[in-house]
C-alpha cells in the first residue's frame, strides 16, 4: 500500500534543511493530492508544522513551492536508483531491480506519478525552467549505459540498445497499471494490488531482459 505521510515535529528550534525537507515533502504531498491550481499554502504550512511566512521565506511563492517539489520529486527517484547500485550487480540482475524498484517507488510514493501528470496538464512549463534538470537525470543514464554495456562485453545483452529507450520501456510498464488502475478495475476487472504489481513487474521483467537478449534486427 502507499506508503502514510509521517507527522512531522513541530519543534521549537528548526534545522534549515530539516525544515526545508518538510516543506517539500508536504508540498509534494499537497500537489500531488489536488493539483497546482487546487493546492494552498496554508495547507502545505500544516502538513509540514511550520507558518505560512516561513514557506515564503524559503521558497518565494506558490510557483516557487512548486518549482522546488517538482524537482525534489525527480531528487528522490534517482536517490533511491543510486542506493541500488546497479553496477554491483549482474546486468540482468540490475535490470530486473530497477524495473521493481520503479514499480515499488511509483506505487508507494503515489505524489511521484500525480506530480508527473500535473506538470504535463501544464505543459511542461516549469521542468523547462529548471536548469539542472537534465543533470538530475543523467546520473541514472550514465549507470543504466554503464550495465548495458556490461551486458554486451559478456555477450549477454545485444549490442544496439539506447539507455534512455530502455528506461522509457521500464518506466512505462510500470508507470500505466498504477495511473490507470481506477478505470482498469473497472473495464478490465484487473485487481490493481500490491501482490498484483509484484507479478506484474515478475511478468514485465522477463519481457525487457528477453528483449535485451533477443538479436538485432539485420
Amino acid at each position: 500500500m502507499p506508503e502514510k505521510r509521517k507527522p512531522i515535529r513541530r519543534d521549537k528550534k528548526r534545522n534549515p534543511e530539516v525544515t526545508r525537507a518538510a516543506i517539500l515533502q508536504a508540498a509534494l504531498e499537497e500537489f500531488g493530492e489536488v493539483g497546482h491550481s487546487g493546492a494552498r499554502v496554508d495547507r502545505i504550512a500544516e502538513r509540514a508544522g511550520v507558518s505560512k511566512p516561513m514557506i515564503y521565506d524559503y521558497f518565494g511563492d506558490k510557483d516557487g513551492i512548486y518549482t522546488a517539489a517538482l524537482r525534489e520529486a525527480y531528487v528522490q527517484i534517482r536517490a533511491g536508483e543510486e542506493e541500488l547500485e546497479l553496477d554491483l550487480l549482474d546486468p540482468e540482475a540490475a535490470i530486473r531491480a530497477l524495473l521493481r524498484f520503479t514499480m515499488d517507488h511509483f506505487w508507494r510514493k503515489p505524489w511521484f506519478i500525480r506530480m508527473l501528470n500535473t506538470e504535463n496538464l501544464l505543459g511542461g512549463d516549469t521542468i523547462r525552467k529548471l536548469d539542472d534538470a537534465a543533470d538530475i537525470q543523467s546520473v541514472l543514464f550514465t549507470r543504466l549505459e554503464a550495465v548495458l554495456d556490461q551486458g554486451v562485453s559478456t555477450k549477454v545483452f545485444r549490442s544496439d540498445i539506447d539507455p534512455v529507450q530502455l528506461y522509457l520501456f521500464i518506466a512505462s510498464v510500470c508507470y500505466f497499471p498504477i495511473s490507470n488502475m481506477h478505470t482498469l478495475r473497472v473495464v478490465f476487472q484487473i485487481p490493481i494490488t500490491g501482490e498484483w504489481l509484484e507479478q506484474h513487474a515478475d511478468r514485465a521483467s522477463d519481457m525487457i531482459v528477453g528483449y535485451l537478449k533477443a538479436p538485432p534486427k539485420a
